[in-house]
C-alpha cells in the first residue's frame, strides 16, 4: 500500500526532473574553459619592486610581444591611464579623429581596464578619447590591428618614428620603413585595409607638411581614411631584422587577407596547444588561474626569431643561414635556469634543444657563452655563468641535440678566462684569478675602498654570491667533462665545486666574506651586510638566503653545519627570523628580498629551492607545510599577485612545478624533488604521447601533508624521483591527509642525490 510519504517522494523527484530538464539546455551551452580561458594576463601588474609584468599578445616563444605603449616612466602598467600608441615595429601607430596634432602627447587617449579584453592572444580596448575601439592580435613577425571608428568623424591614424630612423609611403595602402635601436636594424612593412586619402608628415612638436618620406628622429606621418558606410580601417604590420622584403614577406605567411577572426583563432589554437599539455582537475578556480597565468608567462621566451630558414644575431650583427635549426634570444639565465628551463625541457624538449644550440651559436659569434641574450647582443647583467646549468640539464635529462663539445668548450672557457664581477661579460680580472687560486671571490676588508675599477659603483663586488654560484657552475662543468671523457678537466671543475665551503664560517654559521688575504671580513653581519641590498658581499638578497644556496652538495651543506639536527633547526630559523630592527629599515637595505616570511624571501630567485631543502634532511612534511604557505600567501590572481619581479617567467615557473607537486631542485643533476600538489590530478604530456600523471589522493586546503606514495603502483619511500621515472611516463600516486606522516621520506637514504653522497 503506497504511504503518503511515498506520494510525496515521487512528486519530489518529478519537481527536480522537470528543473533539471529546464536547466539542462544552458548547462549544454556553458562550454568547458579551455586552459587559455584562465590565463588572467594581469597578474604582476603592479610590482613588488622593479619591473612589472605586461599584458603581452604573442605567439608561445614568438616574436612580437605586443602590449600599448603606456604612460612613459610609470613602473607599475596596470595603473597606467593613457596609452600613447600601439607597436609596429621599432615605430607605433596610435588612431585618433578630429584634427591634425604634432604632438605625441596630445595623441594620447585615456582609457579604461575595464574596458579592455587582455588574453595571449587578442587585445581589444576602448580609447575613450575618441570612443575608437582597438583589437589587434599577432602571427610571427606581423602584428594584426582592426580599428573600429564612431560615425561621422575623420579616421586618423598616426605612425610615430621617436628614433632614428627613415620611412615612406610607398603606395595608396602601403608604408615602410627602419629603425635602428641599440645597433639592430627593425624593417617595417604597414599595409592598410583602405587607401589612403590624406598625409600630413610632421615632426615632433613641428610644423605640419606634405612630405610622404621622412628620415632622422622624432618624426611622424598622419594620415586619414575614408569609408562611411564602414567604420573599420586595418593596419597589418609585417617585421624584421633582415630586410623590407623579408618583412613584406612575413607579413604575407602570417596573415592572408583580411581576416582578422581567422588570425586571432590560430594564436589562440596555438597558445590552448602549449597550455594544455598540462591538464589539472581539482584546486578551486583562483588556483587554476594563477597556474594557467604562470605557465603562459613561463611559454614566453626565448624568442624564436628564424625568418624564413634565416636570423639575424645581435652577438656579430649578421644574418645567418638557421641550417634548419630555429635561433632563439631573449632570456635571463640567472633567473630562468632555476626552473623556467627545465619545465620547457619537460614540455618540449626538442625545442630546448634549438635554444641550447643558440647559445652554441652565440658563443661561436661572440666569443663568451652568453647569460642574458637579447635580440642586440648580450645585455651584462647579475652575476654567474648559469648557460652551464640549462647546458648541463638537458644533457643528463638525455636530450643531446646540439653541439655537445662546442657547449663544453664555451662552459670550460668561461669558467677559466671569463671575468666573474656582477653586471660585467668579457675577460677574467684579478679578483677573479684569486677566485682560480684560493677558492673564494675576494671581499673588500672593513673599511677599504674600492681599487679595481672594472668592479661596478652600485653593484660592487658580490664577493659571498659570486663564490657559491660559481662553485654550482663549476659543478655542472666537472660533470659534462666526465661525460664527455675529460678527466683532468673533471677532476679540476670538481674540487672547485667545493669552494662553497671556504665562504663557510663556522664560528657563526652563515656563509661570509672573506679577503684577499684569506681573513673573514671584521664586523660583519649577516642579517644586515654592507652596500645597497648587500651588495658588498651578496646579490640582493642577505646572508639568511645565500648561506643555503649550495644546490648541487646540500649533503655537504648539512655537515657543514655539524648534521641534521644542526642544519634543520637553521632551515627552521630562516623561516622564522627576524629583520634585525624593524620591517622598514630591512626593506630599506633589501627591497629585492620581498615575498617574505622570516628572512626567506619568495620575491627573489636564489630562494626558490629552499623549502624543499627539508627532504633531504628528513623532514620532508615541513617542506609540504611550508610549500602551501608560499602558494597561499604570496601568488594571487590580482595585478598585485607576484611576491617580485617575474623575471621573464622565472617566478611563475616556480608555481607550476610546486603546484603539480614535484621540483628541478638541482638542475644538471636529474631528478625532481616532491612538494606538497594543489589538484587532485595533473597530466603533464611528455614527447612521444607519453603522459605522467600525478594524483593527489583527497587533496584539500588541510590535507597538504603526504601519508604514503606510489610511483606506477611501487611504494616510494623517498621525497624524489628521476628523470628517467617521469620520462617514460606513468603515475605518482600521493595519499594526502591532515597531519604529517614524519616517518615518510625522513631516513638518510632516502634523501636526493648530492655531490658529497654521490662520490
Amino acid at each position: 500500500m503506497k504511504s503518503y510519504r511515498d506520494d510525496r517522494v515521487a512528486k519530489s523527484f518529478i519537481a527536480i526532473m522537470f528543473i533539471a530538464a529546464l536547466l539542462a539546455p544552458a548547462a549544454r551551452g556553458q562550454e568547458k574553459k579551455a586552459p587559455v580561458d584562465y590565463v588572467n594576463t594581469d597578474i604582476g601588474g603592479v610590482s613588488m619592486l622593479l619591473s612589472t609584468t605586461r599584458s603581452m599578445v604573442q605567439l608561445p616563444h614568438g616574436y612580437p610581444q605586443v602590449s600599448p605603449v603606456l604612460n612613459p616612466g610609470l613602473n607599475d602598467s596596470y595603473l597606467a591611464t593613457k596609452i600613447y600608441g600601439f607597436p609596429a615595429g621599432g615605430v607605433t601607430i596610435m588612431p585618433s579623429t578630429g584634427g591634425v596634432t604634432t604632438s605625441p602627447d596630445s595623441l594620447a587617449s585615456s582609457f579604461d581596464r575595464d574596458f579592455e579584453t587582455r588574453t595571449p592572444y587578442f587585445y581589444k580596448g576602448l580609447l575613450e578619447d575618441y570612443n575608437t575601439t582597438v583589437s589587434y592580435t599577432v602571427g610571427h613577425f606581423a602584428i594584426f590591428y582592426k580599428i573600429d571608428y564612431p560615425s561621422g568623424v575623420s579616421r586618423r591614424i598616426s605612425v610615430l618614428m621617436p628614433n632614428d630612423g627613415e620611412m615612406q609611403i610607398v603606395s595608396p595602402t602601403v608604408i615602410r620603413g627602419s629603425v635602428q635601436l641599440e645597433g639592430v636594424p627593425y624593417f617595417f612593412v604597414i599595409e592598410f585595409s583602405r587607401p589612403i586619402t590624406e598625409t600630413v608628415s610632421w615632426k615632433f612638436g613641428g610644423v605640419p607638411d606634405t612630405a610622404t618620406r621622412v628620415s632622422g628622429s622624432g618624426h611622424a606621418f598622419t594620415l586619414a581614411f575614408s569609408g562611411e558606410k564602414d567604420h573599420v580601417v586595418m593596419a597589418k604590420v609585417g617585421l624584421s631584422f633582415i630586410s623590407f622584403g623579408q618583412a613584406e614577406k612575413n607579413l604575407n605567411e602570417a596573415i592572408e587577407g583580411w581576416n582578422f577572426g581567422l588570425r586571432e583563432k590560430e594564436t589562440r589554437d596555438a597558445w590552448n596547444k602549449v597550455l594544455g599539455k598540462i591538464e589539472i582537475q581539482g584546486g578551486t578556480e583562483k588556483q587554476r588561474a594563477i597556474f594557467y597565468s604562470s605557465l603562459y608567462r613561463a611559454e614566453q621566451n626565448m624568442m624564436n626569431v628564424t625568418e624564413d630558414g634565416r636570423y639575424y644575431s645581435g652577438y656579430d650583427h649578421k644574418v645567418h643561414d638557421s641550417n634548419g635549426r630555429d635561433f632563439y634570444t631573449n632570456d635571463q639565465m640567472w633567473d630562468t635556469f632555476r626552473c623556467e628551463h627545465p619545465l620547457q625541457l619537460l614540455l618540449n624538449p626538442g625545442q630546448q634543444e634549438d635554444m641550447i644550440q643558440s647559445l652554441v651559436r652565440m658563443y661561436q659569434q661572440w666569443g663568451w657563452m652568453p647569460s642574458f641574450p637579447r635580440v642586440w647582443g648580450e645585455f651584462a647583467a647579475m652575476i654567474g655563468n648559469h648557460a652551464d646549468e640549462v647546458i648541463a640539464d638537458a644533457y643528463f635529462k638525455g636530450y643531446r641535440n646540439f653541439d655537445v663539445e662546442k657547449a663544453y668548450e664555451g662552459m670550460k672557457y668561461q669558467a677559466l678566462h671569463g671575468t666573474m664581477l656582477p653586471w660585467k661579460r668579457g675577460p677574467m680580472t684579478d679578483l677573479g684569478k684569486v677566485y682560480l687560486e684560493k677558492g673564494f671571490f675576494p671581499a673588500l676588508k672593513y673599511g677599504e675602498e674600492e681599487t679595481n675599477p672594472a668592479v661596478a659603483p652600485f653593484e660592487r663586488r658580490q664577493a659571498v654570491s659570486v663564490t657559491l654560484e660559481a662553485a654550482y657552475d663549476d659543478w655542472c662543468v666537472a660533470q659534462m667533462a666526465k661525460a664527455l671523457g675529460h678527466k683532468e678537466d673533471y677532476e679540476m671543475f670538481s674540487k672547485m665545486a667545493g669552494n662553497y665551503r671556504n665562504v663557510f664560517d663556522k664560528s657563526i654559521g652563515f656563509m661570509a666574506p672573506r679577503s684577499a688575504d684569506g681573513d673573514w671580513v671584521r664586523d660583519f653581519n649577516p642579517v644586515l651586510p654592507s652596500g645597497p641590498g648587500g651588495r658588498d658581499y651578496f646579490a640582493e638578497c642577505n646572508s639568511w638566503v645565500w648561506t643555503f644556496n649550495v644546490q648541487h652538495d646540500v649533503a655537504g651543506l648539512i655537515d657543514l653545519f655539524g648534521g641534521r639536527r644542526q642544519f634543520l633547526q637553521k632551515l627552521d630559523s630562516l623561516f622564522e627570523a627576524g629583520y634585525d630592527g624593524s620591517k622598514w629599515v630591512f626593506l630599506g637595505k633589501f627591497p629585492d628580498q620581498s615575498g617574505l616570511i622570516g628572512d626567506y624571501a619568495q620575491g627573489n630567485e636564489p630562494s626558490f629551492p629552499i623549502a624543499y631543502m627539508y627532504d633531504f634532511a628528513g623532514e620532508p612534511w615541513k617542506s609540504q607545510k611550508m610549500l602551501r604557505e608560499i602558494m597561499d600567501v604570496w601568488y594571487n590572481d590580482a595585478p598585485l599577485g607576484l611576491p617580485g619581479d617575474d623575471d621573464q617567467g622565472a617566478m611563475g615557473s616556480w608555481y607550476v612545478f610546486s603546484a603539480m607537486g614535484f621540483y628541478p631542485f638541482c638542475p644538471g643533476n636529474p631528478y625532481y624533488v616532491i612538494g606538497s600538489p594543489l589538484f587532485s590530478k595533473t597530466v603533464v604530456h611528455l614527447q612521444g604521447g607519453r603522459t605522467f600523471t600525478v594524483k593527489a589522493v583527497d587533496v584539500s586546503r588541510q590535507n597538504k601533508y603526504i601519508q604514503s606514495a606510489l610511483l606506477n603502483g611501487s611504494p616510494l619511500s623517498k621525497p624524489w624521483f628521476t628523470q628517467k621515472e617521469i620520462e617514460k611516463g606513468g603515475t605518482l600516486e600521493l595519499k594526502m591527509g591532515p597531519r604529517p606522516n614524519k616517518s615518510w621520506g625522513s631516513l638518510p637514504e632516502d634523501a636526493p642525490p648530492s655531490m658529497s653522497a654521490m662520490k
